[in-house]
């Protein structure tokens, strides 16, 4: 009997051992394959990642634990996102997430060689040309971190919230054209879902559907 109770005992340690490693948040980095995980769902925890800035620092999502984080997938070449950097949406809407203490992280996921594809200085400029206001412009050439989250679209947006989990995917507004004079009648989706989350509120509408130009891997 004492057998058979030890044994028992082994199983039920090694089941909550394997119920623990299931729960650690996986960490996606540049030059490791995307496909190693599932991409995130809202709901669930965000997974870390580390990128290098437009200055060459290495900047990891953890490094913004205890803040809420905008994701804004980048491409400067496409029509979509021009849409909002031109109009000025982009700039207002990422000025009104610091405003309220979030930070806001551009990610450029298109490789070598495809539309949007920029070295470290030449993002600098564009950012500096764009007057745009993110936290960190983050470079994905490898698009680990792109297809680690399953980002399809420029732009393509996600919200984390102050406690790790992803609450918000999708796109920008709910006007999915090149037009800028449908800005003026859109629910801008980041907007709506931030002050929800300033005001302790659940967010209302945490998915829809992307909408822009694909992002241009290194395979598409």
């Amino acid at each position: 009997m004492r057998r058979i109770n030890m044994r028992s005992k082994s199983i039920a340690l090694t089941a909550v051992s394997l119920a623990a490693a299931s729960a650690v948040s996986f960490v996606f980095v540049a030059g490791s394959p995307a496909s190693a995980v599932a991409a995130p769902q809202v709901g669930r925890p965000a997974p870390d990642f580390k990128l290098n800035d437009v200055n060459g620092r290495v900047v990891s999502l953890s490094d913004f634990k205890g803040k809420t984080v905008v994701l804004e997938w980048n491409n400067p070449e496409c029509p979509f996102v021009r849409k909002h950097y031109d109009s000025g949406n982009m700039q207002k809407t990422q000025a009104a997430a610091l405003a309220d203490g979030a930070v806001w992280l551009s990610i450029n996921s298109s490789a070598p060689g495809k539309q949007g594809h920029m070295s470290g200085a030449e993002a600098k400029k564009v950012v500096a040309d764009l007057k745009a206001r993110p936290s960190a412009y983050l470079l994905d050439p490898k698009g680990v971190v792109g297809q680690g989250y399953d980002a399809k679209t420029t732009p393509h947006m996600y919200i984390i919230n102050k406690a790790g989990q992803l609450v918000y995917a999708g796109g920008i507004d709910d006007k999915p054209t090149k037009d800028k004079e449908d800005i003026k009648g859109a629910r801008n989706h980041v907007l709506a879902a931030l002050g929800e989350l300033k005001a302790g509120k659940p967010v209302s509408v945490s998915t829809t559907r992307p909408y822009g130009c694909a992002v241009k891997y290194k395979d598409s």
